[in-house]
């Protein structure tokens, strides 16, 4: 598998390209967070309970709109990213809105030499393991910044989605972590007709790579949830058949689109 750099390079300069697109975008309605709306979804709500006077360190934060939704809800939030662009911008917003949210940009993997701090909650969702090669790495992070007793929360599209091509036609990838995925694609998730393309290097991992991954790095899982549909409108071929909740048409609710976890830090 590809370790080197080339990948964090390559994705780097992709998500450079997608932060002012995603800013002015309808899906990240960035006039109405600045108007107070909160960015999080009842998925991961139901796992973070009580977030008040936490510390909380957000995992591949984008701009930082959880992050600060997070600072809203009385957290000592930190937002971490590898697209320096999306960090730049977190912060100008953070200072608009007087917020006392925490950005630090870098490689994910390499967090622990950018940040000396322990935090309560650990978070991380949507569209989030997809870009790391090896998840013992990235688990073992997770692990290192977490109090003892402290909470990891994760939401993300489940990998059978990521199995299908774009139109949810055909099985298209492995479900296994068999190899790197390279795609160029136009658009983005946000703006599919934004004129930027978008060369990208992920992988796939199933189910078990990721919770083995949390459990060898001594996270006790306390929950994992399935779900039939995606709280957001990212995907080809979807409807919306209750409000913030889109499947796609033809498969309704016959495949998972997001998963949920909790653990915790032994």
């Amino acid at each position: 598998m590809q370790e080197n750099n080339d990948y964090i390079n390559i994705n780097k300069q992709t998500w450079n390209n997608k932060v002012d697109v995603h800013i002015a975008s309808d899906f990240y309605d960035m006039d109405g967070f600045l108007k107070g709306k909160s960015t999080l979804n009842a998925i991961e709500l139901e796992l973070l309970g009580d977030v008040k006077e936490k510390k909380i360190l957000h995992l591949q934060c984008h701009f930082g709109q959880d992050t600060m939704t997070f600072s809203r809800m009385g957290a000592k939030a930190t937002g971490v990213d590898l697209s320096d662009k999306a960090i730049d911008r977190a912060k100008e917003i953070n200072k608009k809105l007087n917020l006392d949210a925490t950005f630090v940009c870098c490689d994910i993997y390499d967090a622990p030499n950018h940040l000396n701090e322990k935090f309560d909650i650990v978070f991380t969702s949507y569209g989030t393991i997809g870009w790391f090669p090896n998840l013992d790495k990235w688990a073992k992070v997770v692990s290192h910044f977490l109090k003892p007793g402290g909470k990891f929360v994760m939401a993300d599209f489940h990998p059978v989605v990521w199995m299908f091509d774009n139109d949810f036609k055909e099985i298209f990838y492995n479900y296994f972590n068999t190899e790197e995925i390279i795609e160029d694609e136009s658009g983005t998730y946000a703006d599919r007709y934004a004129e930027i393309s978008a060369k990208t290097i992920t992988w796939n991992h199933p189910t078990s790579e990721l919770l083995n991954a949390l459990i060898t790095n001594n996270l006790e899982l306390d929950s994992f949830n399935e779900f039939d549909y995606s709280p957001y409108n990212c995907f080809n071929q979807t409807e919306e058949f209750e409000p913030n909740k889109f499947r796609v048409k033809h498969l309704k609710n016959k495949i998972p689109m997001v998963y949920s976890l909790l653990a915790t830090k032994k």
